[in-house]
């Protein structure tokens, strides 16, 4: 029975932590990827326009804290002028920007 009841809880956790990480994909190929890549690099023509970062250097991702990455998503972000680089996210929890912090981390190489 212990065992029953271990495996049932091991798969849960399991589905939730797959279901979360294919959410946060699908929410970075919606909203992210035209400018930061799908690999996180920062090389499409906007993210070049834009100096967007590449959030697959490890040192990139190592100067770049979680709280300022959720900022970022959920105000977005200015240069200097006051010009928008990136827009606040709308519509997303903060679950969702967890776990898309979360998932632009993998990204580190």
């Amino acid at each position: 029975m212990k065992k029953l009841l271990t495996l049932s809880v091991t798969f849960i956790v399991g589905a939730t932590l797959s279901a979360a990480a294919a959410d946060a994909k699908a929410l970075y190929d919606k909203g992210c990827a035209k400018c930061h890549g799908p690999e996180g690099k920062g090389d499409t023509k906007m993210g070049k326009k834009l100096g967007c970062k590449d959030y697959s250097d490890a040192k990139v991702q190592a100067e770049m804290k979680d709280e300022e990455a959720t900022k970022a998503i959920k105000e977005g972000l200015k240069d200097k002028e006051g010009k928008t680089l990136m827009k606040p996210a709308e519509g997303l929890s903060d679950s969702d920007i967890k776990d898309l912090v979360a998932y632009f981390r993998q990204f580190k190489k």
